[in-house]
């Protein structure tokens, strides 16, 4: 991969469309209107035996993304930790090596292997943070997470990374540059990302094949788990089916680390 691929759209898979429609985003409203109205979000009934949870957000998103997860997650009775993340445009390197220091500390406060929860390229970042911390995570959870293919994605994703590239290129600390795409800086996150992982961490993916962002082909993650949903792309961490999903898998995590 080139640099110039953050300026182009990568080709779609033949027979799907070349940019997912972005219209199906401004569902977000009505998906979580529909998930604050279930009685199961609202009081879903605190357990003695479950998991703590690292929650890692996607791009250009923040921990605060995640709060209305965090919420439900903390009423289940699972302690959370932040990725401590304002805004997730860093180079991917950079994001790994913090959220290893923030696995490391859940896990020891808890005394347990951590269940890590991504969205979109929080699910990347997430990811590769199993291949290297097996021993530290028990279950990983990529919502919507391109890991196949990180570019495969709309074209205004592409304008919107080009930018923050172009800032992380003039020397703007804290933002990914074109080097992340085939430099040195990112050249092990890129091979991680790829590795297989460990047979004693489980993996879900979780994708929708009306995700407005990402073409959900490339979140068929072949080492995990993979759950189709009905939901748009920034609302799978709002969207009553993918609380389920997270619910049952919650509740298979006891007998799963054992």
């Amino acid at each position: 991969m080139t640099p110039n691929a953050l300026l182009r759209l990568q080709p779609a898979p033949a027979g799907e469309p070349a940019d997912p429609p972005l219209r199906g985003e401004l569902r977000y409203g009505l998906e979580f209107a529909r998930l604050v109205c279930d009685p199961t979000f609202l009081r879903p009934g605190r357990l003695a035996d479950v998991p703590p949870v690292l929650l890692v957000p996607g791009l250009m998103a923040g921990d605060t993304s995640l709060a209305v997860l965090r919420g439900w997650l903390r009423r289940r009775g699972s302690r959370t930790s932040s990725a401590e993340i304002r805004l997730n445009v860093d180079c991917a390197e950079r994001a790994v090596g913090r959220l290893e220091v923030r696995l490391r500390k859940l896990a020891e406060r808890t005394g347990r292997r951590v269940v890590v929860i991504g969205q979109s390229r929080g699910g990347e970042l997430s990811r590769v943070l199993a291949v290297r911390n097996p021993d530290f995570v028990s279950t990983l959870v990529m919502l919507g997470s391109p890991v196949l293919e990180p570019l495969s994605v709309g074209r205004a994703v592409l304008c919107a990374l080009r930018s923050v590239a172009r800032l992380g290129d003039t020397g703007v600390p804290g933002m990914l540059s074109m080097q992340c795409a085939d430099g040195e800086c990112c050249a092990a996150f890129r091979e991680d990302l790829q590795e297989p992982l460990t047979p004693d961490v489980r993996a879900v993916a979780i994708y929708s094949r009306s995700d407005g962002i990402v073409s959900w082909q490339a979140c068929l993650d072949p080492c995990a788990r993979q759950v189709e949903v009905e939901s748009s792309h920034t609302g799978m961490s709002v969207n009553l089916a993918v609380y389920r999903v997270l619910a049952e898998i919650l509740e298979e995590e006891p007998a799963w680390s054992l």
